[in-house]
């Protein structure tokens, strides 16, 4: 979807001074949504609100921000714009005259209310000893409490929060992972699956009003990328599973809907001119440490998943699949978004930063499906016959699909081996052994992806869920993780039942991952648990736990 520069703000409302003549609102607006920031520089960063108006009125609500350096209360940089109807009274605003590797304050005004405060630190400039960053996915409402999200505000250092998608999920009160959410007080709203733009936009609202998720952007800028369930389950550039246009429309207008909310709601720039308005990845440099990149794997270039159809898949079906898989014209990036990552991975290598950062949607490594009866005693196989009936038959499947030399999962890298291969390529030739951060799996993980060649290429390290369940939480006798890691040579932990974060702080001499899981998602209080800790060397470059 390519749209011009005017158009895109036409479309999804970007403004700033109150036009003249404008109709303003009467009465009382509130900050029920809280405040966020994103997409820091070493000037300023992209800072965020919702004015909720007033019951009944669609009238523009013009709005004053303010920043301060943290510990005065001199403000720095001040402006106004307004909230508008056009937007969902979303507002979004970008001081320009901060200083480099500096924490400041800022909040929001409207009619005499002045919204919570937020915290924003900016990109820090030349000489910088260290970088701490909370790595985050996967936020399943009904799922759970967002207990990470607290844990998340309550660190005593914080430089910035990395979000891989799955920020809001499309389901209906009857859907994925909702068991629990009559019981939490967390039934989606609206209630029926997402699917139009006013859909989109009240599913946000709902997750912005959650008080642990206002303190997490409240505390640091985050910066995300989407992955499916912002617009709907296993979505490719033409397509999705959850998606039927039969009944729910053109997918190009039902996606077109779930970025226009996104780009509301979110504290992410909006669309560059020129660009099509999937096209998310970007990157940031912090000093001569790191440079964090972003890559969006699901709606600019995806190829539909390779899947098996039926019920009942047999040895045909499989064979097809894995056809389908390894065709050489399967895509995650596109061919314009690799060049772009092989040249951000090469500038940051020839600047001398020591670390190139991937935020990744989907798990990276080759992760083999385990079979069972090879990798547990027969006792302990013999034990699952017990297993309800529809999970033993998913069961079953996934273990004949196994065998026949299908990969954990198709909606990972796994499911496109030859574009795996062309990024792992571009990553010799811009010099680069990335830490690459992944989602999506609702599982820990750390893994040392290898080409075909057997050649470590990078350090993986994929964060759990905050709330939604993993394949392990259904399977709850079977140790998945150890099998996961059994069956895998890249596999070096998996932790397929732990919710949490991850923890990344970077030096100059190494870089440590701090796997944090939270003791519970379905009551406070909780605690907070380091269940596993690696680092890479910078020297070396070979994970190692510690």
């Amino acid at each position: 979807m390519r749209v011009s520069r005017r158009s895109a703000l036409a479309l999804i409302g970007a403004g700033a001074a109150v036009p003249a003549g404008a109709q303003v609102a009467t009465g009382t607006p509130t900050f029920a949504h809280g405040v966020a920031s994103g997409d820091p520089t070493t000037r300023g960063a992209v800072l965020w609100t919702r004015v909720t108006p007033p019951a009944g009125s669609d009238a523009a609500i013009p709005v004053r921000w303010s920043v301060t350096e943290r510990g005065s209360d001199k403000v720095i940089e001040r402006g106004t714009t307004e909230a508008r109807s056009a937007r969902d009274f979303t507002v979004k605003v970008e001081p320009r005259r901060l200083q480099p590797g500096r924490e400041y304050r800022y909040w929001f005004e409207a009619a005499g209310v002045r919204s919570p405060e937020g915290r924003v630190r900016t990109l820090p400039a030349g000489a910088t000893p260290d970088l701490v960053l909370a790595v985050a996915s996967c936020q399943l409402y009904p799922g759970g409490l967002f207990n990470a999200y607290e844990a998340i505000a309550k660190l005593d250092r914080l430089d910035a929060i990395v979000h891989l998608g799955d920020y809001i999920y499309e389901y209906g009160r009857e859907g994925y992972g909702s068991e629990t959410a009559q019981k939490l007080g967390r039934e989606v709203e609206p209630p029926h699956e997402i699917v139009s733009l006013a859909d989109y936009r009240t599913r946000h609202a709902q997750y912005k009003r959650d008080p642990d998720l206002q303190a997490a952007h409240a505390r640091a800028a985050m910066i995300a990328v989407w992955d499916d369930h912002e617009t709907t389950n296993d979505s490719s550039r033409e397509g999705a599973q959850n998606h039927q246009p039969e009944s729910e429309g053109d997918w190009a207008k039902r996606k077109a809907a779930a970025m226009q909310a996104y780009f509301e709601w979110m504290p992410i720039r909006d669309p560059r001119p020129g660009q099509p308005w999937e096209a998310i990845n970007r990157s940031f440099d912090f000093g001569d440490l790191a440079t964090l990149t972003m890559v969006e794997t699901r709606l600019l270039a995806r190829s539909e998943q390779a899947a098996f159809k039926g019920e009942t898949p047999d040895a045909a079906a499989f064979a097809a699949t894995l056809a389908e898989r390894n065709r050489e014209d399967r895509e995650l990036l596109g061919a314009d978004q690799a060049r772009w990552l092989e040249a951000e991975l090469a500038r940051s290598v020839k600047a001398g930063r020591k670390w190139q950062v991937l935020g990744n949607q989907v798990v990276m490594a080759r992760v083999p499906g385990p079979i069972l009866d090879r990798l547990l005693p027969p006792e302990q196989v013999a034990q699952l016959g017990g297993l309800p009936t529809p999970l033993r038959a998913r069961l079953e499947s996934a273990q004949a699909g196994f065998k026949a030399g299908l990969p954990f999962n198709l909606d990972s890298w796994d499911g496109y081996p030859a574009a795996r291969e062309r990024l792992y390529a571009s990553f010799r030739r811009a010099g680069a052994h990335p830490l690459v951060l992944s989602g999506d799996s609702h599982a820990f993980w750390v893994n040392q992806p290898a080409d075909a060649s057997g050649a470590v290429v990078a350090s993986e390290f994929g964060t759990s869920a905050i709330s939604s369940p993993s394949v392990g939480d259904s399977l709850p006798a079977l140790p998945l993780g150890k099998l996961l890691e059994a069956a895998g040579d890249e596999v070096l932990f998996c932790d397929q039942r732990a919710k949490g974060f991850v923890l990344l702080t970077l030096t100059a001499d190494r870089a440590t991952a701090d796997y944090r899981a939270v003791s519970t998602i379905m009551a406070k209080p909780y605690e907070v648990a380091s269940i596993a800790r690696y680092e890479v060397p910078a020297a070396e470059r070979r994970l190692q736990r510690l």
